[in-house]
């Protein structure tokens, strides 16, 4: 199992590690994939300064609310992403 990093810099700032991908993102939910699960943040006005996927690494600003891990699913499996995100 691999390890990743979130750290949250006073609710503005999330650098997150061990990223796969991210999967759908709008001022207000960001949903990254990691390859151990997911993450859903929530916030207002979110914005992905950074995306390195070689690095494993995203960096979002905004005004963050809250992180939610979620379960791996398979890729076909978006019916619960979409009630997530709702």
């Amino acid at each position: 199992m691999e390890n990743h990093v979130m750290h949250i810099d006073g609710r503005e700032r999330a650098t997150i590690t061990e990223v796969a991908d991210v999967e759908s993102f709008n001022d207000e939910t960001v949903l990254v994939s990691l390859k151990t699960g997911g993450l859903v943040i929530k916030g207002h006005r979110l914005h992905i300064q950074k995306l390195d996927i070689a690095d494993g690494k995203v960096i979002i600003t905004g005004d963050i609310i809250s992180a939610t891990y979620t379960e791996k699913r398979d890729k076909k499996d978006k019916g619960l992403i979409r009630k997530i995100l709702k």
